[in-house]
């Protein structure tokens, strides 16, 4: 069985999203948007977004050692930016302390614009 079941049954016919899935632990209807299933709390996997491939870890360290150099940025894929970093030297270190911060708290996303794994 699916981790979620999409209610086929959506009243739209139009091909847009339905607007109720099932709890694969108990099978209650939930919003998919909802976070947790109101009935028994299992995660919602449809309502989870999406990340990156690359992950926090490697990119932190690059950062913190490499990050006048901009490799952080080339490891997420962001080509341009990287090159922008070697050029000024990381913006004179702003632009690295920023970018650093940023993994670390989780807002600094890949080149596809999402968020790095943890």
């Amino acid at each position: 069985m699916n981790e979620l079941q999409m209610n086929q049954n959506d009243g739209h016919g139009d091909g847009q999203p339905p607007n109720k899935v099932f709890c694969s632990e108990c099978g209650h209807g939930m919003s998919p948007k909802a976070p947790n299933c109101p009935s028994c709390g299992a995660p919602n996997s449809a309502a989870m977004e999406p990340v990156s491939q690359k992950s926090m870890v490697p990119a932190a360290l690059l950062c913190f050692f490499l990050g006048t150099f901009g490799i952080h940025r080339f490891y997420v894929g962001k080509i341009i930016t990287g090159i922008l970093m070697i050029l000024t030297l990381g913006g004179l270190g702003i632009w690295v302390l920023i970018d650093f911060v940023m993994i670390i708290v989780g807002s600094f996303r890949d080149k596809d614009g999402l968020p790095l794994r943890r």
